[in-house]
């Protein structure tokens, strides 16, 4: 169980991660495993080698990494994988870190394929807003962009998401050309009917996927506005979650559209965010290979919490000024995105 925190504690400003380039980091991405039941064709390649269960953090020792971040001054957890919800007793994990005072947020990144069956249970243990990947509103075509996902099981996903009131479920979605860019105004109108937000993002080259050549399949924000201009008022709007996608209101509807553009419009810049791997790789960059092991010091350590928020601390003064993705060149970065966290 977390340890209580004292009224006096709460009033005492939190410590602040700050990396060389000025930035506050109060956001982190949390891998709970590497697993997934999909294998997205952007994200994975269609067999995959997952790692041995030693390599991968206990749900203890994640939860010792959430509680060490939030009393660093982190306001905001993201679960993510692989597939977060087909980790075994991962509720106990969420419930552990929805009890933290210091958090803001606790949110999570899905497929939606569990979701049926945790939606009520995630809401109850303190999760505020879910993402929910969905790149495609034909049964045919989902199940060639996640190989084995079956779109019914995710639309009841998100019902019973929509049942259990979380705070502006999001829609995500890997937009790819000739493979589903042509279906952006169907899942803009879907969400808004829907009344849920939804982001568009461009592909991340990580790893060797072999599905398809990503300079060929990418389809940039900007296109992707462009073939939205003739059905949807855009509004820009300033509003924020605290991640990198740039919002639009829809006209009409109370539905916000995002844009991640690592490539068309790089948001290295104002960086609020880093991630732990399920190994417990501290990840300083999406697009780069500045780390450090926290599984290291979790178990040359045990019970050692001061520690642990040292080597976080010392881990901003390598956390890089961005990535160097090129969507023309073979993948810098091996390590496939179910292993980074997405």
């Amino acid at each position: 169980m977390p340890s209580e925190v004292s009224a006096d504690s709460l009033q005492t400003p939190a410590p602040k991660l700050i990396d060389r380039f000025g930035r506050h980091i109060d956001y982190i991405r949390l891998s709970v495993t590497d697993r997934c039941d999909f294998r997205c064709v952007y994200c994975m390649a269609e067999d995959m080698n997952f790692l041995p269960r030693a390599k991968v953090l206990t749900l203890e020792e994640m939860a010792a990494v959430g509680r060490a971040f939030a009393e660093l001054g982190v306001r905001k957890i993201r679960l993510t994988g692989g597939e977060p919800l087909v980790r075994r007793d991962v509720m106990t994990l969420v419930r552990e870190l929805g009890a933290l005072a210091q958090l803001r947020e606790l949110v999570i990144t899905t497929n939606g394929s569990q979701l049926e069956r945790y939606a009520a249970e995630l809401k109850a243990a303190g999760v505020r807003r879910l993402n929910i990947s969905l790149d495609s509103l034909r049964p045919e075509r989902f199940r060639r962009i996640t190989r084995t996902g079956d779109l019914e099981v995710v639309l009841r996903g998100i019902r019973a998401a929509q049942a259990a009131g979380f705070e502006r479920t999001k829609l995500n979605a890997v937009v790819l050309k000739h493979r589903n860019h042509d279906e952006v105004v169907d899942l803009v109108r879907f969400a808004c009917d829907e009344g849920l937000d939804l982001s568009f993002i461009e592909e991340m080259p990580l790893g060797v996927i072999g599905d398809h050549d990503r300079a060929e399949a990418y389809y940039s924000s900007d296109d992707i506005r462009r073939d939205l201009a003739g059905h949807f008022d855009l509004i820009p709007t300033t509003e924020q979650t605290g991640g990198p996608s740039k919002y639009y209101r829809v006209g009409g509807s109370a539905s916000r559209i995002g844009f991640i553009s690592p490539h068309s419009h790089n948001f290295c810049g104002d960086c609020n965010r880093v991630r732990v791997s399920a190994e417990g790789q501290l990840l300083l960059c999406l697009g780069q290979e500045h780390s450090v092991d926290l599984r290291h010091v979790l178990r040359a350590h045990p019970g050692d919490p001061e520690r642990l928020k040292q080597a976080i601390v010392e881990a901003m003064h390598i956390k890089p000024k961005g990535h160097d993705f090129n969507l023309k060149a073979q993948p810098v970065i091996l390590r496939h995105m179910n292993m980074t966290g997405g």
